[in-house]
């Protein structure tokens, strides 16, 4: 076991899909998994492994916010071998045209983190995703009828900003949306070659004002999930 994940070498898949919810994770693995079980329940970080379509699958919660979800893509990574960490998590709008339950592709992510900085010093590192994990999710959602938006997304430190306006200046900018984890988890792959993508559903609008409630956040987008899923097939 590590610090913060309780599990055995081997309860952990070499494949983990991660939502900032734990009790995301728990709905996504009894709701797609077959044979789940819970491997850690450390801080209520809960932790799944079950198959999908024959194929063993772990479901992590990284909490919310990029530090978090640092410790847990690390001790993944490094203490269970993890080859493949897919975020299936929510994001807010930052265009008219990104409404409620669109799903966005995060090919890449800006950040007012410090995180890269620290690494960098001071230097722009621009982490992506990887290319034949979004290969895959496009083909998916082509093939089964799913609209999918990809593009630059902002990981931000900040939930509550200061300037209710701000984030005009990353729409102007192309950036499609807001969430808090991927920049971490493109960055942590790419330092360890493993393949990473951020799959994200819009359950909030600051152009519009529109939100999903916390149960919706919690247990549907389930088309996120099955776009995951299905792209984790060998």
């Amino acid at each position: 076991m590590s610090a913060h994940i309780d599990a055995k070498k081997n309860e952990i898949a070499e494949t983990v899909l991660m939502p900032g919810d734990p009790l995301r994770a728990k709905w996504m693995a009894e709701t797609f998994l077959d044979n789940a079980y819970c491997y850690s329940n450390i801080r209520g970080m809960l932790g799944y492994t079950g198959e999908f379509k024959g194929q063993r699958i772990s479901i992590q919660g990284s909490g919310m916010g990029i530090p978090s979800a640092m410790i847990y893509y690390h001790e993944l990574i490094k203490e269970y071998d993890v080859k493949r960490i897919i975020r299936v998590g929510t994001a807010g709008s930052y265009h008219e045209d990104v409404k409620i339950r669109d799903i966005i592709l995060a090919l890449s992510a800006s950040t007012n983190s410090g995180i890269n900085n620290a690494i960098f010093n001071d230097v722009s590192y621009a982490p992506t995703a990887n290319f034949n994990l979004i290969m895959k999710a496009a083909v998916y959602g082509q093939e089964n009828n799913i609209p999918i938006k990809a593009g630059n997304v902002l990981s931000s430190d900040q939930y509550y900003d200061e300037d209710p306006l701000d984030y005009k200046k990353w729409a102007k900018y192309g950036v499609l949306c807001v969430e808090m984890e991927a920049a971490g988890l493109y960055t942590i792959a790419a330092k360890y070659n493993i393949e990473a993508l951020a799959i994200l559903t819009i359950s909030d609008s600051l152009v519009t004002g529109e939100k999903c409630s916390f149960e919706e956040r919690e247990r549907t987008f389930e088309e996120m999930v099955k776009i995951a899923l299905n792209i984790c097939q060998y």
